[in-house]
């Protein structure tokens, strides 16, 4: 703010000076590649895709102008959540998951273009997780494991998060 005001009365009392000042930096997060995963914020309702039996409440948001977060809350259990960025120098996403029970797993992935695909260890088999936008507005999570480093992949989970009621999208 004091910088600001100096400023302001250097270029009042110079007026080249302020041609000469490097501009502010942009907004750090303000790249199109931050907001690939913005679809996925919102409060849900989780459910097994296809199933009409709630299984979980999740809220995800966005944080610290760069981040998203989940908070996952399963019902009568408990819960966990994650923290996902985009990584400009290496042109990725990462996400790092924790839980009430200490299990913790990161995933490294990217936008397909029809979604986002994040892999990594969880426990000991390879994991990846496909987050993308249904035509009604809700999100379908996929996950599937491999336990031969990729070869081959079964299904693990396959969630659908609609928008909880009266959640304001």
């Amino acid at each position: 703010m004091m910088r600001r005001m100096l400023l302001g009365l250097l270029a009042v009392a110079t007026p080249g000076l302020a041609q000469q000042l490097p501009a502010p930096p942009a907004a750090p997060c303000a790249a199109q590649e931050y907001h690939q995963l913005d679809f996925w914020v919102g409060r849900w309702e989780v459910y097994p895709t296809g199933k009409d039996q709630l299984v979980a409440h999740s809220l995800i948001e966005p944080v610290y102008g760069c981040g998203i977060r989940e908070n996952w809350m399963p019902i009568g259990k408990p819960g966990g959540g994650s923290l996902s960025i985009y990584v400009p120098g290496d042109k990725r996403w990462e996400q790092f998951w924790i839980d009430s029970s200490g299990t913790r797993a990161f995933f490294t992935g990217g936008w397909t273009g029809s979604a986002m695909v994040i892999t990594g260890k969880w426990g000991g088999p390879l994991v990846r997780m496909s987050y993308s936008k249904n035509a009604d507005g809700s999100v379908r999570q996929l996950g599937e494991q491999s336990t031969d480093e990729g070869s081959t992949w079964a299904a693990s989970f396959d969630f659908t998060y609609r928008p909880a009621k009266g959640a304001k999208r």
